[in-house]
Parts: structure tokens; sequence; C-alpha cells
């Protein structure tokens, strides 16, 4: 199961709510020292919402390795520092199905169909200003970055967020609230939507 969503939609929170194993794709961000990693438009800030801040193709390898062997190699990532800090290992064991989650979930859709590991794909829409609020609140928190960082980003990414859902729709994910998406797991993991093969 791919759940993606703008950042601060609760992908996390419904992800854990699920019961099934989760695996965090956020944790496959680039390192902060990456010379390929994109600017926002007319700024020296590193743009951490497009999707070439992240490794796609790590991230599709742990799928499927997860999907044929149950287990598999994460990195440990800080998001305040930017950077891997360690790697953990994932073990889901014999579960025939797992939650993979993370704000650019969406750009492999079409990879994990190809590849006959996709149950189904899911996008989390909450609203502009709730999310705005929400990402907010827990990245100050968290202490990711800097206060004049966050606002910077999250009035962006508030003027954004039809456009991110727009696109992520666009790429294959269903559009959906924390109560349709916590109905669509709870249905997958009780096998009213299980695919043939094993699933992510």
């Amino acid at each position: 199961m791919l759940l993606c969503g703008p950042s601060g939609s609760g992908k996390s929170l419904v992800a854990a709510r699920s019961g099934l194993p989760v695996l965090r794709l956020d944790d496959f961000y680039k390192e902060g020292d990456d010379p390929t990693l994109p600017l926002v438009a007319g700024s020296s800030d590193i743009d951490w919402d497009h999707p070439a801040s992240w490794d796609a193709d790590v991230a599709v390898e742990a799928i499927t390795r997860l999907c044929a062997t149950g287990s598999t190699g994460v990195p440990v990532y800080d998001l305040a520092r930017s950077a891997r800090t360690g790697e953990e290992t994932l073990r889901i064991g014999r579960t025939p199905l797992f939650v993979a989650e993370g704000v650019f979930a969406a750009e492999i859709v079409e990879r994990c169909r190809e590849l006959g590991v996709l149950a189904d794909a899911l996008c989390l829409a909450r609203g502009p200003v709730t999310t705005f609020r929400r990402r907010f609140l827990r990245d100050l928190r968290e202490g990711r970055k800097s206060v004049p960082f966050l606002l910077r980003r999250g009035w962006r990414l508030m003027r954004a967020e039809r456009a991110i859902v727009a696109r992520q729709v666009s790429l294959g994910a269903h559009a959906c609230g924390r109560d349709e998406a916590l109905g669509r797991l709870a249905a997958a993991a009780a096998g009213r939507r299980m695919p043939t093969r094993t699933a992510a």
C-alpha cells in the first residue's frame, strides 16, 4: 500500500493506525551535501518538496526486497541535519501487506504497479489550512529546520497544496480523507482488496 499526500496531511498517523508494518519513505531523502539537490526558484533554500530531493531508485529497491524476502535495510535519516546517520533493518516476516508512506510515494506508483507489488495507492487530502497548521506545529516541535525556513516553506506549500494533490492523483493515487484511507487499508488487510502477488 502506497500512502502519499502533502507534508503534514497525516500520513504517518494513518499508517500507524492501520496496524500494518510501515516503511517510512521519507528516510530515503538525499543528504544535504548531494550536488543533485534542487533549489527553490529564486532562493538559496533546498527544495525538499521536489521529487529530485529523494532517492526513488533506492526506495523501490527496498519495497521489492521487502516483498521478496520480508526484510530490508532502511536508512536512518535525521531531517534536522539533512543526513543519513545509520541504517536499520525493517522486518515484516510473513505479513502479506505493508504500508510504504511518504511525501513522494506517488512518484513510484507506476513502477510498483509494473513490478506487480502494488495493492493500492492513496493520497491524503486534508485541506491547505489544516495541513499548514499540522505541518508547522509538527516541524517546530521536532526542530526539523529553522523557524524562518519553516514559515517560508509552509506558506509556499499551502499555496501549492491543490496542485500537489492533483499531481499525485495524476500519478495514480486515489485522493481521500483519513477515514476512507483507514477503511481501504483495513479492507486490504482483511483480504478484500488483496492482489494476486505480494504487495507494498
